[in-house]
């Protein structure tokens, strides 16, 4: 990858997504992840529930099967003959059968191709693969929801900054209120700290607003001048609304506006992210053009966020002024220069406590779905 975007001295190369894929090729990689331990267990993730449903039901289906077809036996065995209407049903159970086991292939099959489709499409652009990734240590908003997380499809660029594609899935709830959350992220390492900074797309909202799953205090809302506030709410730490606007200045609220309307925005520590309820990382090249020049947009302007600083550091700086001030410290020639040593007056790289995370706030949807909760389990329990 280069400042351009990803992979900037190897040209952009989707062919590999979509090119005819040899089966023997296909085997070898994935005996190849497996040697490497870089694949998880197949009964692991999405894949893995998709496989114990599939198991279930051609459990059910085998007893079904035997039943139906002892009773076929025992029909003919009394009647003494043998029709095709009594051989219809077997057949139908043997198309069925056919179903369940091309359905088991496809998944096994089909996960093959795709990871080996986007190892070659990665490679192709000076990139790297990773199949699967439990629990990502990332601080994004995403990251800290629910239980059995995990990353997979992992599309990681290096330069000239670590930049990671994926697809993202956590649960919450338990049993039957079980729910399964998708995501897709982009995550990008930025140069120095900032404050946390949330851009809501407003084109990927629903009918009761927002799609994140958290919510922020509403007078931690800014807004920016222009067309700015039609694609985004932006959200930052109060006390840092001239940050955001020493951030967020024409020409990079243009770049958020023309490539990445549709997508949430989040800056947390030294990360960029960018989400979307869908897959992200997957086989369609016209995604992945989005994405690279999305990125490339970005990265061109990341340069002038690398020179902020938090005043409110300020105190560390003086205390290195003082510090300094022991003696002389700068000599040249023998003599002594003033200049030489003067420390660095500006604050260090960092965020004060105040500006490292957004004030969340309890939605009103939620806490509106907990009492039509309690009052249904009230009314099933009482009636």
């Amino acid at each position: 990858m280069s400042g351009a975007g990803p992979a900037a001295s190897v040209s952009f190369d989707a062919r590999p997504l979509i090119e005819p894929a040899r089966p023997a090729d296909i085997r070898a990689f994935t005996a190849r992840l497996r040697a490497e331990g870089r694949l998880a267990s197949p009964f692991s993730g999405s894949r893995g529930v998709q496989l114990v449903v599939l198991i279930v039901v051609a459990g059910i289906f085998a007893l079904v099967f035997l039943s139906v077809f002892g009773t076929i036996l025992t029909m003919l065995a009394a009647s003494g003959s043998f029709g095709w209407l009594t051989v219809l049903p077997v057949l139908a159970m043997l198309a069925v059968g056919g179903g369940i086991a091309w359905i088991g292939v496809r998944i096994f099959t089909g996960s093959r191709e795709r990871w080996y489709r986007l190892a070659r499409f990665a490679e192709a652009n000076a990139m790297s693969y990773v199949p699967t990734l439990a629990d990502p240590r990332l601080p994004g908003m995403i990251f800290s929801q629910g239980h059995s997380r995990a990353a997979n499809d992992l599309v990681r660029g290096e330069h000239p900054r670590f930049v990671e594609f994926a697809n993202y899935r956590y649960v919450t709830g338990s049993g039957k209120n079980q729910s399964t959350h998708k995501w897709g992220y982009v995550a990008i390492k930025l140069d120095v700290p900032l404050p946390h900074i949330l851009l809501d797309a407003v084109g990927n909202n629903g009918l009761f607003g927002s799609n994140l799953p958290t919510s922020f205090d509403r007078d931690q809302r800014l807004s920016l001048e222009g067309d700015f506030d039609k694609y985004f709410s932006l959200f930052c730490p109060r006390g840092y609304e001239r940050d955001a606007l020493y951030l967020f200045t024409p020409d990079i609220m243009a770049r958020f506006i023309d490539n990445a309307a549709q997508l949430d925005v989040e800056i947390v520590d030294d990360w960029l992210f960018l989400y979307a309820k869908r897959d992200l990382s997957t086989l369609d090249p016209a995604t992945w053009a989005w994405l690279f020049a999305t990125v490339g947009a970005l990265l061109e302007k990341f340069a002038q966020w690398s020179r902020w600083r938090d005043d409110r550091l300020v105190s560390d700086a003086s205390a290195r002024v003082m510090g300094a001030a022991g003696g002389p410290t700068g000599t040249t020639g023998g003599v002594f220069d003033p200049f030489a040593a003067a420390p660095d007056l500006r604050p260090p790289p960092g965020v004060a406590p105040e500006g490292r995370r957004l004030k969340s706030r309890v939605s009103v949807l939620g806490i509106v779905a907990v009492v039509l909760f309690v009052v249904i389990w009230a009314v099933s329990i009482f009636l």
